[in-house]
């Protein structure tokens, strides 16, 4: 079986890349569809406009309907055509890069990924995740490459909400342990691949610069100034978690995840607050050494990521559809079976309230 590891073809970081957008698009994409939200275009648009004002560069802009549904999709392909674009570009937070990239995937144009905040794993990988339009997980979409450019600008990063940071923490925090258990089990990654050696060192950086850089960063954010462990967490949230996650491979986190968008009282918190509880019970499913479940636990609690059912709003908890949620993490495709041991519903919903239970404890303590 081969290894292989995917990556986008250019990644662009730093404080203010976005003033100099068409410096990094030359040879990609002369007239972009632009794919962004109301808010983010007020912000974002005069940027552009002024960087392309005068030069071989224009823009189309098109409001996202907020979720990212094969209808969604349908629409946005059909708009980009018709305006005769060269490239699609998404320009926001994660629903908004899913969505371009399949709307680029099924246009067969340039991808361009301007992520606005470093709230989740997604920018660089060649994966969209669709769902239904009352917010229940639809279908992964598995795209033939990676964007052909990530453009992350820290200083537009840094000025938002240092939740949506802290959410990216938690969604990269999954990556070193999901890649472990895949590179265990030897599995395939995301690829149909085995993973490198390369993946699995770079999932590694995720958890190690975490915990040395996440709370600073986050305090950085929090007084809304782009220091250096800012520049950090923004490459481990953007980069590193995302070629991690999908050359490295997945394993329970994401599954259970997957199963808690079967659960409406879960559906306002963020994807990386939910994998980070998700990843707690993924490490007591594996009886992980308790030295090693309490230092995510604390590394949870002291940036802000959920380490109860209560932290994410849910104190009422219905029992039935936690069993529900634990029964979609296990359904055949699911990327759960790539742990190194074989996994049945009742040890994810054990596992859940356990999770529970242990960060009960800890909070009490």
């Amino acid at each position: 079986m081969s290894r292989i590891l995917k990556s986008p073809s250019k990644y662009v970081q730093g404080d203010g890349v976005l003033l100099n957008f068409d410096k990094y698009l030359d040879g990609i994409g002369s007239r972009l569809f632009i794919i962004i939200s109301t808010s983010g275009l007020k912000r974002i648009k005069p940027i552009v406009d002024q960087c392309f004002d005068g030069k071989e560069f224009s823009a189309v802009y098109e409001i996202f309907s907020g979720e990212c549904t094969r209808e969604e999709v349908d629409r946005l392909v059909r708009l980009a055509k018709a305006e005769n674009c060269t490239a699609i570009a998404g320009i926001g937070g994660g629903k908004i890069l899913d969505t371009a990239k399949a709307v680029a995937h099924y246009s067969e144009l340039t991808m361009i990924i301007v992520p606005t905040v470093a709230s989740t794993d997604s920018p660089c990988s060649s994966l969209s995740i669709l769902y239904k339009e009352n917010g229940e997980f639809d279908s992964y979409l598995f795209l033939a490459k990676c964007p052909d450019m990530v453009l992350v600008d820290t200083g537009v990063i840094a000025k938002a909400p240092s939740n949506l940071l802290v959410a990216g923490m938690g969604d990269a925090l999954a990556t070193y342990f999901e890649a472990r258990a895949c590179r265990n089990s030897g599995k395939n990654n995301q690829v149909a691949g085995k993973p490198t050696r390369t993946a699995t060192e770079l999932a590694s950086l995720c958890w190690k610069y975490l915990r040395e850089d996440g709370l600073k960063a986050k305090i950085a954010v929090d007084n809304g100034v782009c220091t250096e462990a800012v520049e950090n967490i923004v490459e481990v949230n953007t980069y590193l978690s995302s070629v991690g996650f999908e050359s490295g491979g997945l394993g329970a986190a994401h599954a259970i995840q997957k199963g808690f968008t079967h659960i409406p009282e879960l559906h306002h918190v963020y994807h990386g607050e939910k994998v980070a509880f998700c990843t707690i019970a993924q490490l007591i499913m594996e009886n992980a050494p308790k030295c090693e479940l309490y230092e995510v636990i604390e590394f949870c609690e002291s940036v802000g990521l959920p380490i109860t059912f209560k932290d994410m709003g849910y104190e009422k908890i219905d029992l039935e559809k936690v069993k529900k949620a634990s029964e979609v993490a296990c359904l055949p495709n699911s990327t759960i079976h790539n742990m190194p041991f074989e996994v049945a519903p009742n040890m994810v919903y054990s596992a859940l309230l356990i999770a529970n239970a242990i960060g009960t404890e800890y909070k009490n303590r």
